[in-house]
């Protein structure tokens, strides 16, 4: 990431990724390219069993730097797209299991980075989690609303998608976005606790049972990845920097 980094630390066969970008942990050309090379890194570590994703300071993610990606060129989109892409698929393809620990806000990308985990953990608080892409203009490429419709109940996609408006931590809970949550101290510990207990899964098994769960949107998603995202053509607009600049204004 740039201006930013993605830390890694290690508890047991458990890598820990920690997202490190202040102030939002947002995401730009770097941020995709960098998890994916870490996952795949990690991937050939014949000593981890599991990764758990968290963020840094009060945000899991908020998502696409909003600053920085309505200013892309068309290059810079079609990049951005791509590596973001691969970065989502490599984490929802991922042969091992993945925990994500929700320290705070996550929001549009920083959400769906989450849902490609397997398992998700929130800290209660005061934060916010949604879907707000169609708010600040910004339409959804092919891999993380793939990503969405298969990890989401569909009228929690189309609430979340459609209204764009953020929930609380326990609405993500009933709603079935999380699996479960716990207070801010006992987050990160709980969280790999369940990695920890997902690591001593038979390791080959895990990896093929995960493929056969998630064959079908992998395929929607290898496809896209291979042949480009029709959705590049016009993807961020002038209305883009406007709805961009509005969400900035208030925040």
């Amino acid at each position: 990431m740039s201006a930013g980094t993605i830390l890694q630390e290690r508890s047991g066969s458990v890598a820990i990724l920690r997202l490190e970008r202040p102030p939002a942990n947002a995401m730009d050309i770097a941020f995709g390219e960098r998890v994916d090379a870490e996952l795949t890194r990690l991937e050939q570590s014949a000593d981890v069993g599991a990764v758990m994703i968290t963020g840094s300071g009060s945000c899991f993610s908020a998502g696409l730097d909003l600053k920085i990606v309505p200013t892309y060129g068309a290059d810079e989109q079609r990049r951005l797209i791509e590596a973001t892409g691969r970065a989502f698929a490599r984490l929802y393809a991922f042969p091992l299991p993945t925990v994500a620990a929700i320290n705070g806000h996550a929001i549009a990308g920083g959400l769906v980075l989450a849902l490609c985990c397997d398992y998700r953990l929130a800290a209660s608080g005061d934060y916010k989690i949604g879907l707000t892409e169609a708010r600040v203009g910004v339409p959804f490429p092919i891999v993380p609303m793939s990503i969405v419709r298969a990890e989401l109940a569909p009228a929690v996609a189309r609430e979340l998608v459609l209204r764009a408006r953020n929930t609380t931590p326990a609405d993500a809970l009933a709603r079935g976005i999380v699996d479960e949550i716990q207070s801010p101290d006992r987050l990160l510990p709980r969280a790999l606790e369940v990695a920890a207990e997902m690591a001593e899964l038979p390791r080959i098994t895990f990896g093929k049972i995960k493929r056969q769960l998630r064959s079908g949107t992998l395929a929607l998603i290898n496809e896209s990845l291979d042949h480009g995202d029709p959705i590049l053509s016009d993807w961020l607009t002038a209305e883009t920097l406007k709805a961009a600049a509005a969400v900035l204004g208030m925040r």
